[in-house]
């Protein structure tokens, strides 16, 4: 990155930071508490201009690039991950999907709305029989003249209940068939779209997730997005870039988790001296700073190759893949530096520990990444 680049980096994650600890620092905890989705915060990062990251001015977004959209994530999930889960699964599903596959006059009906942040967007893939194995997808688009009926449902849908634009893939082929799956935008108040059981989550409790229920939903075939049986292939184009915004998110997490671990460290006493001076929390400490600086260093590398628009499935796989779970460990040896404290919800550590999991299983297992890598480096 040239002086300029970087420059701008800088002031786009000094902004960030400000914003989250001035709008998200003092609400965390009433928010997890009561799964409190705060819609009105999205109006006001939509204001930021963090709600259209990577999506062109022309089109009402920022216009900025992937290293910025990491940065912007990065910083608010060390405040709170939930509400950077929230802002990944808007950008990087639901309206860079629009982006990506619609034509001009979809893009300007619904992407400005969706980067100023006045509505909300979702995307829905997942089914209760059908998480990993979308291609058997039961949510079907048949279609009735100039329109399609939607019927099924979809779950683990972020925003579902607060989402006012939704992406969904629907399958309009026979099961297993290729090319049997088209993707529609859907908008709040169409007769028979529905939302249905919200989740009672470990953590990213703040981050709306819910069912998606479809029954008898008339569409107008201007809602389809791209070609009739493209719809598989352009969710998996899309994961490859949400795969970057999940290792940004787990990236931000562990780094929240991480800063919080070592100032308790610091400040900690036993023995006469901090605990940070002892060599089992030293080398604990030690480790997790190295994991944080390889997992940022795979998520630019990813984020480059986005930029340029050259393939990278496997790049972004591995991000998405070691981030998660460094996340996960670095998190966890948060809580056990913490130690009794850590323990309890006074202390910023179980909060991360809870908030992390759900960055290995989401957008893709970590067992799925694998698979992704393996293929990749087998073929």
């Amino acid at each position: 990155m040239n002086t300029e680049t970087i420059d701008n980096i800088k002031m786009i994650a000094e902004t960030a930071r400000e914003f989250a600890e001035k709008n998200i620092r003092p609400n965390i905890m009433e928010w997890d508490e009561s799964q409190t989705f705060p819609k009105d915060l999205f109006h006001e990062l939509g204001e930021m201009g963090f709600m259209g990251i990577v999506i062109p001015e022309e089109y009402g977004g920022s216009g900025l690039g992937y290293h910025e959209y990491v940065t912007i994530l990065d910083e608010i999930s060390q405040v709170d991950p939930s509400i950077g889960l929230s802002v990944a699964a808007h950008n990087s599903l639901c309206t860079n999907h629009i982006y990506e596959f619609s034509n001009e006059e979809q893009r300007h009906r619904w992407l400005p709305q969706l980067a100023s942040g006045k509505v909300i967007g979702a995307w829905g893939l997942t089914e209760h029989n059908t998480g990993s194995d979308s291609g058997g997808m039961s949510t079907t688009a048949v279609r009735d003249g100039d329109d399609w009926i939607i019927n099924g449902a979809k779950n683990f849908i972020t925003h579902a209940i607060s989402g006012d634009i939704a992406v969904v893939m629907t399958r309009t082929g026979e099961i297993g068939a290729k090319n049997n799956s088209t993707a529609f935008v859907l908008e709040k108040g169409m007769p028979g779209f529905s939302s249905g059981k919200k989740e009672n989550k470990l953590g990213m409790r703040a981050s709306e997730t819910a069912e998606l229920i479809f029954d008898n939903v008339r569409v107008p075939d201007s809602h389809r997005l791209g070609e009739v049986g493209e719809g598989f292939k352009q969710a998996m184009k899309i994961l490859d870039g949400g795969r970057i915004s999940i290792a940004a998110l787990s990236l931000g997490t562990a780094r929240g988790a991480y800063k919080a671990a070592l100032k308790y460290a610091k400040e900690r006493q036993q023995f006469g001296k901090s605990i940070s001076e002892f060599q089992a929390i030293n080398f604990m400490l030690a480790d997790m700073a190295t994991e944080i600086d390889a997992s940022e260093l795979l998520i630019q590398r990813a984020a480059t190759l986005k930029n340029a628009k050259q393939k990278m499935t496997k790049e972004g796989a591995m991000a998405k893949l070691y981030a998660s779970e460094a996340c996960v460990r670095i998190s966890n040896n948060a809580v056990q530096i913490f130690g009794g404290y850590g323990y309890t919800k006074d202390f910023p550590a179980e909060k991360f520990y809870r908030d992390s999991k759900l960055c290995t299983i989401g957008e893709g297992t970590s067992e799925i990444q694998r698979l992704v890598i393996g293929r990749d480096i087998t073929k």
